[in-house]
């Protein structure tokens, strides 16, 4: 059953799938959410699909490696059925990053606009420091003198230093007042 377009073939199959899906989980959800995974896959993968080739055996096998690494991300989560593992945990208060963050925004609101443009395209965007001055129109120099500057005065502010623990854990927010270069993507 070959078209033109091999997407319109897909439904034709949906039945067939769904009986394997159900033979894989004994479960009517599970298999129709496995199905519908599926089809997502293929969907969006289907210039990988070679026309003139068995559709539906293509489609069983990522319906088949969806329903493996389905089971091992089940075989790696842990069943805490009557919470005893969770009453065991503890979490920072949210508010203790909120009323950081509010503290840091209020503080690089203060910093110079060639300081904030500066540790923004470097630090939190992740520019190097010859792109950022050529966006600048400056010298890497004066970008790099004003990502140093600005983070001395953003330390100044939140009366930081080098042996008070840092607890903002953003990594944009980290690489601007911490003197490591260029965020990585």
């Amino acid at each position: 059953m070959s078209t033109s377009d091999p997407r319109d073939e897909l439904v034709s199959h949906l039945p067939a799938m769904r009986a394997f899906a159900l033979s894989l989980t004994r479960n009517g959800a599970t298999a129709d959410d496995m199905v519908q995974d599926t089809v997502v896959k293929a969907w969006t993968n289907i210039e990988k699909f070679q026309v003139g080739t068995n559709m539906r055996a293509w489609l069983f096998t990522i319906l088949r490696n969806t329903y493996y690494s389905s089971r091992r991300k089940a075989n790696r989560e842990v069943a805490d059925v009557d919470g005893a593992f969770t009453d065991r945990l503890s979490v920072k208060p949210d508010h203790d990053g909120k009323l950081q963050m509010a503290d840091f925004k209020d503080a690089f609101e203060q910093l110079p606009d060639e300081q904030r443009e500066a540790l923004v395209l470097v630090g939190a965007s992740g520019f190097s420091y010859e792109e950022a001055a050529d966006m600048c129109g400056v010298a890497i120099g004066t970008i790099k003198s004003r990502i140093n500057r600005g983070r001395a005065h953003l330390a100044d502010l939140l009366e930081h230093d080098d042996e008070t623990a840092m607890e903002l854990t953003d990594a944009a927010t980290m690489a601007v007042v911490v003197d490591s270069g260029p965020v990585t993507r």
